[in-house]
């Protein structure tokens, strides 16, 4: 037995070091094709969108005001998606219609916000592509406008986000809205080492100061605390912004907020997500909801802590929610529940959840149903209600 263990045991782990070592190869191969195949895919339309971003100039919170506001020149303002004048009395405070859109509510500068991180974004992507500084000086011109220039900046807090008019004058649901600062974020983290140092130390500035109010505002303490896709979305939002600020404090504990309220907070055991399904947009706010529980995931994933094998105890994982939603993605024929009441046609389109999920698993059929769909839509609620629009900058 003393000369088997001698001659024949330490063969065996020469071995199964071997294999490991060449499947560890195989796996890393594998990452770096999926890779390859999303710019292959994205190639001409990040190219076509940068070309866009170069020709825009800074359009901030300061370009457009509201009367209705409580803010001031420089404070983001929104109103309530779902809110409408009474039929009854014009003069009354709103009332809510739940999934039907007000045109006429103030969204000027939602949309200015979106557009910034659509350029950002744009930019940032060309430049992983390309590596032509040209996209970096465009990107830092309109950082300066948001972050930096005294005339146009914009304060680093949401004390005025979807407002009701003749009822509040801002709400911790509005926290929402800046889910379109992640990319700018994101790109601002990967175009960093080729941007001014003071554009970067301003930008990790002004987010490191919005951080603060997240955290400590009751605005955001009651966002934190929602078990629907605005507390995925607070915490996504915080993820993003503290990578890059490089708060580690704040990553641990959106680790733990994913691994401990999120997930088994508001999974079923069948992977969906009831309190999303129970909405007037069940289709739509269920997915939305998985983009952003998948981006988490992304952002917050290491080799000591990966949010991409972690199952509670219950038994809920990230895997179960795209192994329940991706046939329905794949096919929105197969829905079974009742369609959402706007915007039912325009879903899905290039969903997050399935290129983040595809390259975790290694699952070329997710990946094959992210590259038929739509990577560049054009419809005003789907472009909001997108967390990630630039995949190329969070690979």
């Amino acid at each position: 037995m003393n000369t088997f263990r001698k001659f024949y045991f330490p063969g065996l782990i020469s071995c199964c070091l071997l294999l490991y070592s060449s499947c560890a190869t195989v796996k890393r191969q594998d990452v770096l094709k999926i890779e390859d195949r999303v710019t292959e895919v994205l190639r001409s339309t990040v190219m076509a969108q940068a070309d866009w971003a170069m020709s825009q100039m800074p359009v901030t919170v300061t370009a457009a005001s509201s009367a209705r506001t409580a803010g001031g020149k420089h404070d983001f303002y929104s109103e309530g998606d779902y809110w409408w004048p009474d039929p009854a009395d014009p003069n009354a405070p709103y009332v809510q219609r739940d999934g039907m859109t007000n045109p006429d509510n103030f969204v000027a500068h939602r949309m200015a916000m979106i557009r910034f991180s659509r350029i950002v974004g744009a930019l940032a992507s060309a430049y992983k592509i390309s590596g032509e500084p040209k996209y970096v000086a465009q990107a830092m011109l309109h950082v300066k406008a948001w972050f930096m220039d005294k005339e146009t900046r914009m304060n680093p807090d949401l004390q005025y986000a979807q407002a009701i008019k003749g009822r509040f004058t801002g709400r911790g649901i509005g926290i929402i809205d800046t889910i379109q600062l992640m990319e700018v974020a994101q790109g601002i983290l990967l175009m960093e080492k080729a941007m001014s140092t003071e554009v970067v130390a301003s930008a990790k500035q002004w987010f490191r100061r919005y951080l603060d109010w997240l955290m400590t505002h009751p605005y955001g303490k009651a966002e934190m605390e929602a078990l629907n896709n605005h507390g995925t979305c607070f915490v996504m939002q915080v993820a993003s912004f503290a990578k890059l600020t490089g708060d580690e404090s704040l990553l641990s504990f959106c680790r733990e907020r994913y691994k401990t309220v999120l997930l088994p907070g508001q999974m079923a055991s069948d992977g969906s997500f009831p309190k999303e399904l129970s909405r007037t947009k069940p289709y739509g706010y269920s997915i939305f909801n998985l983009d952003a529980m998948a981006t988490i995931c992304q952002l917050l994933s290491t080799e000591q802590d990966n949010l991409w094998t972690f199952e509670s105890p219950e038994g809920r994982s990230i895997a179960k929610g795209i192994q329940y939603l991706s046939p329905y993605v794949a096919d929105k024929h197969k829905w079974t529940l009742k369609p959402d009441v706007m915007y039912w046609a325009d879903w899905p389109v290039a969903q997050p959840f399935l290129l983040f999920g595809a390259k975790a698993y290694q699952n070329s059929g997710w990946f094959d149903i992210w590259r038929k769909l739509d990577h560049d839509p054009k419809v005003e609620e789907v472009i909001r209600n997108l967390p990630v629009r630039n995949p190329l900058i969070w690979l």
